[in-house]
């Protein structure tokens, strides 16, 4: 009799498990190649102007969003029922500064560029410290018993090495953070600014060899203004030298520092829409994509239907299929959200706001992120493996639950290959760190970042909606959808077991 009523309590089971899994697969075959292309061929129309940050394009595109989520039924996902969320921004212009010592003067882009978006000042100041690498870690601090509040840090290239070759921060032959490019930049740059500093120079010789023509390019061109947000936090002058500057300035004990800057405000828009949880309405999901690209240059519209179209219709597709289930009474135990972020292609300005100054809901109760940026092509850099792929990144940076659900996903539902290439440490592209995920993930919340590589069309006229391979765009939305499904109604939420400091 026990025997009996165990196998029936399994085929109970067993069969709702089936249940559950072919209505998931109802909701999933409503995401169509047809109906992403039709979405697609709109927002990647020339009428969108290429959706230029804080644009006359970007004003449509966010308008034409809001419109398909009312259509939707899916409301707003800030309280006070505004689907838009205002991300307050600044055009910095070339700025002209001159900076001397006593004995010395130095000249713009053949000694230093500016990094930093600072307001217009004199700076006359004795008070100079040399931090070394300028690296503020737990493994390792040059900033120990230094007081830099107000004065003037100059910092070198790289980073610590122990004495069998190998790094100190990793304890491997791997970089960190303080010493790969950009993101040494600014991270040493951010630490002197939380510190207090009044102003950083970086001497990195291979760094201003490469930033010092684009800038000198850029600003001779007519003033092709970088954005930044605007957030009137206190500012920090900074500086990339030269290594013949920076000689200068490791021996100097006195600097003069003459900065102008004009800026002009520029008002740009997240997206967010949301579909409440059922059971855990006050733990969230979070789909983003970024809703803007480069614009128009030189009368071509950039239409941008790879980059980020796709990951723009893909959410859409997404939220419909969420809806529907919602309506047969079968929605999300969890919070979703469809969050669509400007500025990404300025310096992921719109998601850095979103997470840095103003979170809609908690990050503390943000379960994970899923973010999808570039899925509608193939890479042709790709030489092995099927048509049928898709780069993962990040899956299992900070989650081991979550790139195990990811998995399983995949193998239970679409098939398709999963490529990690992207995901290695050493990444020379270091695309971990160029799209929306990351400002979730410095947060310790976990991602995934679907990504189809780049292609000869990447950031051109010639990414066009035509381009676009729809039956893998369907596919890989069917991934995405799958993926936000099983996060938002597993039992627990996923785990955080590889937290970042």
């Amino acid at each position: 009799m026990k025997l009996k009523i165990t196998l029936l309590l399994f085929i109970l089971i067993a069969n709702q498990n089936i249940g559950q899994s072919q209505n998931q697969k109802t909701y999933a075959s409503s995401i169509t190649a047809e109906e992403l292309k039709e979405k697609l061929y709109i927002y990647a129309s020339d009428e969108f102007e290429g959706r230029e940050t804080g644009d006359k394009g970007q004003k449509i595109a966010v308008e034409y969003l809001k419109e398909i989520y009312k259509k939707l039924g899916v409301k707003a996902a800030k309280a006070d029922g505004n689907y838009f969320q205002n991300v307050p921004l600044v055009l910095v212009n070339p700025p002209k500064v001159s900076i001397k010592t006593d004995e010395n003067s130095f000249n713009y882009y053949e000694d230093f560029i500016s990094i930093s978006d600072a307001k217009t000042d004199f700076i006359d100041s004795k008070d100079i410290v040399v931090v070394g690498y300028g690296i503020k870690d737990a493994r390792y601090d040059d900033y120990e018993d230094l007081d830099v509040t107000d004065k003037i840090v100059v910092a070198i290239a790289g980073e610590p090495k122990n004495e069998d070759d190998t790094y100190l921060i990793s304890g491997s032959k791997s970089i960190s953070k303080w010493s790969n490019g950009r993101q040494e930049l600014s991270s040493k740059r951010n630490a002197a600014k939380e510190l207090g500093a009044k102003a950083f120079f970086l001497i990195n010789e291979s760094l201003f060899k490469r930033y010092a023509p684009y800038y000198k390019s850029r600003d001779q061109r007519g003033g092709e203004s970088n954005l930044a947000l605007d957030v009137s936090e206190k500012s920090m002058y900074g500086f990339l030298v030269s290594e013949s500057m920076g000689a200068v300035l490791l021996k100097t004990n006195s600097l003069k520092i003459d900065f102008n800057q004009v800026n002009e405000t520029v008002v740009s828009e997240n997206v967010a829409a949301m579909i409440k949880g059922s059971e855990k309405p006050d733990e969230y999901i979070i789909l983003s994509a970024h809703l803007d690209h480069v614009g128009m240059h030189d009368g071509e519209v950039f239409n941008g239907a790879d980059d980020d179209g796709s990951g723009t219709v893909a959410i859409l597709e997404i939220a419909e299929a969420l809806k529907s289930a919602q309506e047969n009474g079968e929605g999300p135990k969890r919070s979703v959200i469809f969050l669509h972020v400007t500025g990404e292609e300025k310096g992921l300005l719109g998601s850095q706001y979103y997470t840095d100054y103003d979170p809609i809901v908690p990050l503390a109760q943000t379960v994970a992120n899923l973010n999808i940026d570039m899925i509608g092509r193939t890479d042709p850099k790709r030489k092995e493996g099927k048509r049928n792929y898709i780069y993962l990144i990040g899956s299992d940076k900070l989650s081991t639950d979550l790139h195990n659900l990811s998995e399983e996903v995949n193998t239970k539902y679409t098939n398709i290959e999963l490529d990690y290439t992207y995901n290695d440490e050493n990444d020379p592209n270091r695309f971990y760190y160029r799209s929306d995920h990351y400002n979730f993930a410095k947060n310790n919340i976990p991602i995934i970042f679907y990504f189809n590589g780049t292609h000869a069309d990447y950031h051109k006229a010639t990414d066009t909606p035509d381009k676009i391979e729809y039956d893998l765009l369907e596919n890989r939305t069917r991934l995405v959808f799958y993926t936000a499904w099983e996060l938002a109604n597993r039992d627990d939420a996923v785990r955080v077991d590889k937290a970042v400091e």
